[in-house]
Order: C-alpha cells, then sequence, then structure tokens
C-alpha cells in the first residue's frame, strides 16, 4: 500500500485505545491497522501549509513568510496570556483572533512524563491530551476566553510544570499522579478573575495508547536531515510514531513535509 501527500498532525479518536488517521488529499490511513508492519517514509519536497507553494517548512508546517504574518501563527497561539481580542485589538487579524480566541477555554492538569499544567480551547479536548501523549488528564477551569486560560496558566506553571519530557513519555517512564487531588493543592493560585471558572467535582480521563513494545532509548527521525527510513512499527503515542529500532517520528513536527509511505 502506497500514501503519497503532505503530512499534517495525525486525527485521533479517543476509544478504549486511541485510534490515530493520517489523512492525505486524497486518501486516508488508520495507523493503528499497520502496527508491525514494515513501512518506509520517503520526503519528496516541502509544501506550505498556507499558501501551498513549495517552500522550506520553517515552523508549524508554514514557510518563514507565513508563519511571521498570518494569524494562525501569532504569538497568542504559544503564549495565551497575550490575547488582545477581549479588548477588541487587533494582532494580525481581528476577526480570526476573535473566532478563536472569544471561545471556551480550559485550563488542565496532564501527566504524560510528569504533571503540567496546559491550556487548549475546550473544542480540542480531549484531542490535545492525546496529541501531548497523556495518560491521565482533568480540567481545572472552563473560561470565556483564551486570555482568562493564559493568564490562569501563567500563575499555575510557577508550580507545576508547562512542559513535557518527551523522551520519558516515549520510553514509557512514567507514573501516575492523584490529579484530583493535585487539582485541589493549586486552587487557591487561580487568579481572582478565574476562580468562579473553576470546574467541581470532575474525574480525571484516562488515555490508552496503541503501543506493542516501547523504545529502550529513542533517536528521532529528521527527515530534513535523513530523506529515507525504513522500519517495523511498534506504537503510536503522542503525535509519534515508534520504531523497532528505537527510532521515534515526530508527525507533528513534520507538517508541511511531502512524503511517499509506503507499507509491506
Amino acid at each position: 500500500m502506497r500514501y503519497e501527500g503532505v503530512l499534517t498532525k495525525m486525527s485521533t479518536e479517543l476509544k478504549e485505545t486511541v485510534q490515530y488517521y493520517l489523512i492525505f488529499e486524497s486518501d486516508f490511513l488508520n495507523v493503528n491497522q499497520i502496527l508491525d508492519k514494515k513501512i518506509s517514509i520517503n520526503f519528496l519536497r516541502y509544501q506550505c501549509l498556507n499558501c501551498g507553494l513549495e517552500k522550506k517548512i520553517f515552523r508549524q508546517g508554514f514557510c518563514y513568510d507565513c508563519f511571521t504574518s498570518i494569524p494562525q501563527a501569532g504569538d497568542w497561539i504559544m503564549n495565551p496570556e497575550l490575547s488582545k481580542a477581549h479588548l477588541d485589538e487587533e494582532d494580525r487579524d481581528l476577526e480570526y483572533e476573535k473566532k478563536v480566541q472569544l471561545k471556551p477555554h480550559i485550563v488542565y492538569l496532564a501527566n504524560s512524563s510528569n504533571l503540567k499544567v496546559g491550556v487548549t480551547r475546550k473544542t480540542q479536548i480531549p484531542t490535545r491530551w492525546i496529541d501531548q501523549g497523556a495518560h491521565e488528564a482533568i480540567e481545572i477551569v472552563e473560561v470565556p476566553n483564551r486570555y482568562l486560560a493564559g493568564i490562569t496558566e501563567v500563575a499555575l506553571k510557577g508550580h507545576v510544570a508547562d512542559k513535557t519530557n518527551w523522551r520519558k513519555m516515549l520510553t514509557n517512564d512514567i507514573e501516575d499522579v492523584d490529579l484530583v487531588a493535585e487539582r485541589e493543592k493549586i486552587k487557591h493560585l487561580i487568579p481572582e478573575e478565574a476562580k468562579e471558572y473553576f470546574i467541581e467535582n470532575n474525574k480525571e480521563t484516562e488515555i490508552h495508547f496503541p503501543v506493542i513494545e516501547f523504545p529502550k532509548k529513542v533517536k528521532t527521525l529528521n527527515l530534513g536531515k535523513n530523506p529515507f527510513y525504513e522500519g517495523i512499527l511498534k506504537g503510536i503515542k503522542g503525535q509519534y510514531l515508534l520504531f523497532h529500532d528505537g527510532t521515534v517520528f515526530n508527525v507533528r513536527g513534520h507538517e508541511g513535509f511531502v512524503v511517499d509511505l509506503n507499507v509491506m
């Protein structure tokens, strides 16, 4: 089976085991169905996810010109506390920013390698947790805009990490945490403006990933440096494909790469 197209992050479904899909322009692949099969990945060229031109990808699947100009890559994406749409202030495109920023957002605790705090739009739950490789997660507050979520995250990340140790996550070097208890410990740190949005009495969500075998050590595949790879797929976690020889491939990190994927 051969598939050719531009990579975007895998689509997911939260089932008993997470289901993963690679979506191409005229086809799709349920990646779970090729576990334990040999696959090859051949990098053909770049294609910016915004302008569609064959230009080197700079970040997030966009070429440099698009990344530095389009609203989908504004600073408030990575730093939600910089959101200004609630003040009617434009960053790059106020109409787009209002559409995204003035929607319900969740601040959450997730455990993928360690306890971390994060922010996402409500519509991205549980997708965001799956993408981070979290095996358990819980919501803290549901606020009406991205700014409130951002300042809440800033207040909490002085006491809880906001980064994932991806190597530990991929080798399954994890421990379970009582997320309800951890949430109670930091409840008093929520800023006054967001305290009323605290979610009472909710339970943690558990997530199970389709992995036959975790690598003991990981080595990353970078198609920009090594344009061809072949190996046996042993698992999928977060946005990573895990192979028999310890090679891990970050699909999201290769958005905008056009590849030829062959399943043998």
